[in-house]
């Protein structure tokens, strides 16, 4: 299934995007990414899949608005996403973006008080967020005290403080070992079913997006562009154990057949090889 999709009520829209980058001086401009359409149902789950430099982080980034697309329109809630992080839209990077200078309890708080909340509002929702995230009795910790996935947790936890209804997923746990970003999964999950938010999850993990999703886009090489959008069926109630299932490796499949030949194209390759 490729382009817009139907089946509940849409949350947001990216309708006819392209991103396409000057060129250095001399160079030809640079087509990242699209045309692309696409519809995210109010509180479902979707991960993109690529190969590297398909455009996936750069959907992302013009979902949230941190960049303007060259041509078409993305829509939040049915208002136009134009610059800045919409108020309701929460991002999770790849890259650890706690501040090593303040503690794990003022680290989940610095948005809110950022955005003036009243300090019981910060105490409340950052003790609960904590909780929620396992961080509780390392409150007073800083970053540098703590392993890679736990700091990871705490910026989960300061975006779920915002109480966003659209989480974005920007690789969150492509700098964790495999084990950790199974047990990092089922928190994610826990995150999605407690919220209710809508995710999109950008992945190089074809296993992890299969885990996690309850729709699936496949993106081409540069330009990127959706080759399919596969439907996993999973129940909303699910964790880790279901990479056992006989459908997880049907999906794991199904993905990479799409995404092999677009892999070989990423890496420069004319023919068959390592990919």
């Amino acid at each position: 299934m490729t382009g817009p999709d139907s089946g509940g009520e849409v949350h947001a829209r990216l309708l006819g995007v392209t991103r396409i980058f000057p060129g250095a001086t001399g160079q030809q401009p640079v087509h990242a990414l699209g045309p692309v359409d696409l519809e995210l149902r109010r509180g479902e789950f979707f991960a993109v899949v690529g190969p590297s430099g398909c455009g996936k982080s750069t959907l992302l980034e013009i979902l949230a608005g941190l960049q303007s697309p060259t041509s078409g329109t993305v829509t939040f809630e049915g208002q136009p996403v134009t610059a800045d992080v919409p108020d309701g839209i929460g991002v999770v990077f790849q890259e650890d973006a706690s501040f090593p200078w303040l503690t794990v309890w003022d680290n989940a708080a610095f948005g809110l008080r950022r955005a003036g909340a009243p300090e019981a509002e910060v105490s409340r929702s950052v003790n609960d967020a904590l909780a929620f995230m396992g961080l509780q009795d390392f409150a007073r910790a800083y970053p540098s005290q703590l392993s890679g996935g736990m700091r990871q947790r705490v910026c989960i936890a300061r975006t779920l403080v915002l109480q966003p209804r659209l989480i974005l997923l920007d690789e969150p746990f492509g700098a964790l070992d495999a084990q950790t970003r199974l047990l990092m999964g089922d928190e994610v999950l826990r995150l999605w079913r407690r919220t209710s938010a809508t995710v999109l999850l950008i992945t190089h993990a074809l296993d992890e997006a299969a885990m996690l999703s309850d729709r699936i886009g496949a993106m081409s090489a540069r330009p990127g562009r959706f080759m399919d959008i596969v439907e996993t069926r999973w129940p909303r109630e699910r964790d880790s154990t279901i990479v056992s299932e006989t459908s997880f490796g049907e999906i794991t499949g199904r993905l990479w057949e799409n995404l092999r030949g677009e892999s070989i194209k990423s890496l420069g390759h004319s023919g068959a090889g390592p990919a």
